[in-house]
């Protein structure tokens, strides 16, 4: 009888717990999302931008938003779920039948795993998707210098120069960006082609911008002639900070987007940290959701009975914000001191493993 047994203690707890989940991730999802709107409304007016596209940008937002939110919403729905089958009773008759607080929360996990796949594949999918073309919408409307064409493409225009970019990357709190795929088009006057320029890459540094790898060609009345140069300065008034606006961060990138930046930075020999991080963070994601759910909800099982659901309410978010503080602290302690993003990025989960496991031996 133990297999159906287990079967049924499985259902019971995820039923329990994915609905407890689905209902904290729609409120915090829906929470932030009203924040965000309301801070778009002082930018309404600006250009074109309108009421209905601050409200599209934010529905175009939410993929990313929900990903983001996932985690933190397993381990408050973990709580919760937990939190109403001890105030019916359902725990403690679990715990009787011989249970263990491990073999529970194995169940929530458990529960967990198919859904957190599924979120994984949203932040690869609809939600870096949807973070391109909610920037897309709000740079066309803002602006009318800088716009970004369906698949990334980005094209600025600087007086009689138009400018357009495969890709680019945006340095984090620089307001500088490095484009690649780059086409300069100059025009006369009178809108006629004077030159194009094909650069792998274009580079700003200390107010300038430099091309290089440059095929020039010079178009006159009857001739065109080539040139070819390994750099080439450019002179522009365009804005680096603009253009760092319509380039989607790392951290929303994909994991195919990430691996391409790290390679073409690593090929030329550029500083790729940012880009290494972001990737080795959405590696271990599913991990790290897991693994919060998993060894978190142990520690609130003696609040469980006695607790009401403002208190569960705080205990989820005192533990939600400091496994946060605790990942975000020692990814950038690891940057600093030249840790791998890999062994970073692991540190958060073990030493939460490290102390759920103490917990299990004092308490089980």
């Amino acid at each position: 009888m133990r297999g159906p047994m287990f079967k049924q203690v499985d259902r019971l707890v995820a039923m329990a717990v994915l609905t407890s989940v689905g209902m904290a991730w729609v409120t915090i999802v829906g929470l932030d999302a009203f924040r965000i709107f309301i801070s778009e409304l002082n930018d309404v007016g600006q250009g074109q931008y309108t009421l209905a596209k601050a409200g599209a940008y934010v529905l175009l937002t939410l993929p990313r938003r929900f990903y983001e939110m996932f985690g933190y919403a397993a381990l408050i729905g973990g709580l919760l779920g937990l939190g109403a089958l001890a105030n019916s009773g359902e725990l403690t008759a679990l715990r009787a039948a011989g249970l263990s607080k491990l073999r529970i929360c194995a169940s929530v996990a458990l529960g967990l795993g198919l859904l957190t796949l599924a979120v994984a594949v949203l932040g690869e999918t609809l939600g870096p998707y949807g973070e391109r073309e909610a920037q897309a919408l709000q740079l066309a409307a803002k602006s009318k210098d800088v716009a970004l064409a369906r698949g990334g493409a980005l094209w600025a225009r600087d007086g009689e120069t138009v400018i357009s970019a495969r890709s680019g990357r945006a340095h984090s709190g620089k307001g500088e960006v490095d484009l690649d795929g780059v086409r300069v088009f100059e025009f006369d006057p009178d809108g006629r082609l004077k030159s194009l320029s094909i650069a792998d890459s274009a580079v700003h540094t200390q107010g300038d911008w430099s091309l290089r790898k440059v095929r020039r060609t010079e178009f006159g009345a009857e001739s065109a002639t080539s040139t070819e140069q390994p750099a080439l300065s450019w002179k522009s008034g365009l804005d680096p900070r603009l253009l760092a606006l319509s380039i989607v961060q790392p951290q929303y990138m994909t994991l195919r987007d990430l691996s391409r930046n790290i390679f073409y930075l690593d090929r030329n020999h550029q500083e790729a940290s940012t880009f290494r991080s972001a990737w080795w963070t959405r590696v271990f994601y599913p991990l790290n959701v897991l693994i919060l759910a998993f060894c978190a909800v142990p520690f609130a099982f003696g609040a469980l009975r006695s607790g009401g659901l403002s208190k569960r309410l705080f205990l989820g978010i005192v533990l939600a914000l400091g496994f946060y503080f605790l990942q975000r602290a020692i990814v950038s302690i690891g940057a600093v001191y030249g840790f791998h993003p890999a062994v970073a990025n692991l540190i958060p989960p073990l030493i939460l493993i490290a102390a759920a496991s103490l917990y299990f031996r004092r308490h089980a």
